[in-house]
């Protein structure tokens, strides 16, 4: 049931765990301004108060427009059965990747809760919940926190960066200096991917430019460098480079799969798993396969 509280005695320790977005916000706030508060915020009334875990957009438009008391809902007595709470209603929700992650692994390192334990309360795989917590112990907290901040795009650091840390060996340090370097900067994605290839592939001097803030010559280079005679796009040459992984793990899998090596029972509960998720999307993925293999075709 949904009540009204004092906006000022709600416990805010979990603001960082969610995602900053300053034009979905900006947005919300015309929203609010003429139609107020329409969704409540949602928490856990734990004995030292209430604690906010959804809602943190809501409450700094809140404080904006100088609302004192705002409507609230209880997910539970204390913060783990909250963030569960909270998580199994992130499909219907705009909880994101990366929260879903801070919230599983604060559930683990925090809650001491085992990865089969919160795979049964959230009704998910196993390796749905390694996923998520491989991809915060990968990160650093300062790249952490510009991405929870807003300050560097979720995207660049998904598909560009762990990329690069997977597949070129990226150290985790080097990827922290490029995201405070170029963090804040208000660059596209399509930027950000192109100063990532000089950063970590180019000379030395091109990433002593970025380190020292000095985006512009970086910038230019680039731009006149994928003016690329072979007269793709950058997004056409991105999928390419897919096409290419995706061909060649394709091959490992098919070179790995019969090894006698592949004993161990924990190896098979894991893969029976993944596999079982690989093959239900193999029809709709082999026929947009086809599709464009058609399309190529015909061009």
């Amino acid at each position: 049931m949904s009540r009204e509280v004092e906006i000022s005695q709600l416990d805010l320790r979990y603001e960082g765990h969610r995602m900053r977005q300053a034009s979905v916000e900006s947005r919300l706030l015309g929203s609010i301004a003429q139609r107020g508060i329409e969704e409540p915020l949602e928490g856990v009334d734990a004995p030292a108060g209430s604690i906010l875990l959804n809602g943190f957009k809501r409450y700094r438009c809140a404080i904006k427009l100088q609302i004192r008391i705002v409507p609230y809902v209880s997910l539970g007595p204390e913060e783990a059965t909250g963030m569960l709470c909270l998580l199994r209603t992130s499909n219907h929700r705009t909880l994101g990747i990366l929260e879903q992650a801070g919230f599983v692994d604060e559930l683990k390192n925090a809650r001491h809760m085992s990865v089969a334990e919160i795979a049964t309360e959230l009704g998910v795989s196993k390796s749905w919940v390694s996923m998520r917590l491989g991809i915060i112990a990968e990160m650093s907290e300062a790249v952490r926190r510009e991405l929870f901040k807003g300050a560097f795009p979720v995207y660049s650091y998904m598909y560009v960066l762990r990329q690069l840390m997977r597949m070129n060996g990226v150290k985790r340090e080097q990827i922290e200096q490029f995201v405070l370097a170029v963090s804040g900067k208000n660059l596209s994605v399509r930027e950000i991917e192109q100063l990532s290839h000089g950063f970590f592939r180019g000379p030395d001097s091109f990433r002593q430019e970025i380190l020292n803030g000095n985006l512009a010559l970086p910038l230019e280079r680039v731009k006149r460098a994928s003016a690329d005679p072979d007269g793709c796009s950058d997004f056409e040459r991105a999928m390419l480079n897919d096409l290419q992984i995706t061909q060649k793990y394709m091959q490992r899998v098919m070179g790995k799969s019969l090894d006698p090596q592949l004993q161990n029972r924990a190896f098979h509960a894991q893969s029976h798993l993944l596999t079982g998720g690989i093959l239900s999307r193999a029809r709709a993925f082999y026929q947009t396969l086809r599709k464009l293999h058609d399309r190529n075709g015909q061009a």
